[in-house]
């Protein structure tokens, strides 16, 4: 049987565990923070204590079979519930999977640490710290090359040819989603060009250079709707 010593010190292992993960959620300002996932991490830690030695008489009586690993087998789709409620959506846009995610990996700390697996539980939490606080600025970077916008361009009756406009703004036919061309009663045209998998910052960039040629009256850069910052 596990000693009462053991048992306070899985269950503070696992509060110190989730903690850490908690606190990286809690400076993004998310609203499962520190308490969520320290209860998670808590939680799962007793319900795999309970699964382990709770039921240790009853599997030394005659003609009783109990599988002890059943309760914690629970906390692995049980705790999915809870991670669905950090998942927002918000028009197109889905918000919180990596909460939900950071929340599925601490109960899984959790087990490990009421299992006494205390080099496991540590090294997972580690990747985890560096799965969401190191690979998030790349993560950004890679994002921020791979983005959607609207280009909007003013045109006079008689100025630049649809190929020119491409050429100057460096497009691949593959970035050009969608082109919409209207004119106006004077003749003026107005170009919209929604394009994607591109870098808005080069575009804006390339618009400013496009603006300063003849027969070119105005020129925008607009992220697409439904994108977040």
């Amino acid at each position: 049987m596990i000693t009462n010593t053991d048992i306070v010190a899985r269950l503070l292992t696992a509060a110190a565990l989730g903690s850490l993960i908690g606190l990286e959620r809690e400076r993004l300002l998310w609203t499962a923070g520190i308490r969520t996932h320290m209860l998670v991490c808590v939680g799962a830690c007793l319900f795999m204590i309970v699964s382990a030695y709770g039921f240790h008489n009853a599997t030394q009586m005659e003609h009783v079979v109990l599988d002890p690993s059943r309760i914690a087998a629970q906390v692995v789709s049980g705790v999915g519930f809870l991670g669905a409620g950090a998942i927002l959506l918000k028009g197109n846009v889905v918000r919180g999977l990596t909460t939900a995610a950071s929340i599925w990996a601490v109960a899984a700390l959790g087990l490990a640490a009421g299992g006494g697996l205390y080099f496991a539980a540590g090294t997972a939490t580690l990747v985890i710290l560096v799965i969401l606080a190191g690979i998030k600025p790349l993560e950004d970077m890679y994002r921020n090359r791979l983005q959607s916008c609207v280009v909007r361009i003013g045109l006079g009756a008689y100025s630049l040819s649809f190929s020119e406009i491409k050429t100057a703004l460096r497009l691949r036919s593959g970035q050009i989603k969608r082109v919409t061309e209207t004119i106006g009663p004077n003749g003026d045209i107005a170009l919209v060009l929604h394009l994607v998998r591109v870098a808005p910052q080069s575009i804006r960039s390339r618009t400013v250079r496009l603006a300063a040629r003849p027969g070119i009256r105005s020129t925008t850069v607009e992220r697409e709707s439904g994108q977040t910052g």
